[in-house]
C-alpha cells in the first residue's frame, strides 16, 4: 500500500535530492526527501508562485503543511522581520525541514501539528499553505476553517492551486468562511487565494 505524503511516520525508503532556487535574488539551498512533498531536483511551480505573490501583512506568518521546508524559509529569507512558525503532521518532513533551515541559516520554529491540533500554533497575521488537495475537501475545509480561527482581524489566508484540479472549489469554500477571496496571481492553471478576515467571531456556512 503507497503512502501519501500526509502520513505521520512514513516508512519508505529515504532518498534525497538536493537543489538550489532563486527568488527575487535571493537563493537558497534546499534537499527534498521521498515521501514528502514535493520530492524533486526543483521547487514546484505552485510554491513558487505563492512565495513571489506574498506581501506580509503583520510580522507572525504560519506556513502549515510546510512539507521540506521551502515556503516559510523563503519567506523568512526574503522578510527577516517576520517570526515564522511551521507545521507538519510528517516527521519526516519536519526533520528535513529543520536540516533546511539550518542550512539556509535562518531561524524558524518548527513543529509537529495535524493542522490546527496543536495547542501551541497561536494566532497569526498571516498564514500560507500549498495544500493537500490528495488529502480530500474534509481536510482542505479543516484548514480553511482553521485558519479563521488562528488568524487576526485584518489578517490573511494565502492558498494555492491548479484552478482546474480542486482550486476553484477551494476559492468558492474560502469566500463562503471569510466572506471574500481573490485571486492574487494567475500563471497558467496555478492560482493564488487570498482570504483577508474582516470581523472578530465564529464563521457561518
Amino acid at each position: 500500500m503507497s503512502e501519501h505524503y500526509f502520513t505521520n511516520n512514513p516508512t519508505s525508503k529515504i532518498m534525497t535530492k538536493s537543489f538550489t532556487h532563486t527568488i527575487k535574488n535571493k537563493t537558497l539551498s534546499f534537499t527534498s526527501v521521498s515521501g514528502v512533498f514535493s520530492f524533486e531536483y526543483k521547487l514546484d511551480k505552485a510554491s513558487e508562485i505563492l512565495i513571489k505573490s506574498f506581501v506580509p501583512s503583520g510580522d507572525k506568518v504560519l506556513d502549515i503543511g510546510c512539507g521540506y521546508g521551502a515556503i516559510g524559509i523563503f519567506i523568512k529569507a526574503l522578510f527577516p522581520e517576520q517570526n515564522i512558525v511551521m507545521t507538519d503532521v510528517n516527521n519526516r518532513a519536519l526533520e528535513y525541514a529543520r536540516k533546511n533551515a539550518l542550512s539556509n541559516n535562518v531561524d524558524v520554529k518548527i513543529i509537529e501539528s495535524d493542522l490546527f491540533n496543536n495547542n501551541c500554533i497561536g494566532i497569526f497575521d498571516d498564514i500560507v499553505s500549498n495544500p493537500p488537495f490528495a488529502a480530500g475537501k474534509d481536510v482542505l475545509k479543516a484548514l480553511v476553517e482553521g485558519s479563521f480561527e488562528h488568524l487576526v482581524v485584518g489578517g490573511n489566508l494565502w492558498l494555492v492551486g491548479h484552478h482546474n484540479k480542486g482550486g476553484s472549489w477551494l476559492k468558492s469554500y474560502m469566500n463562503d468562511i471569510f466572506g471574500n477571496c481573490i485571486d492574487v496571481e494567475k500563471t497558467g492553471g496555478i492560482r493564488v487565494y487570498r482570504s483577508t478576515k474582516l470581523l472578530q467571531g465564529a464563521f457561518s456556512v
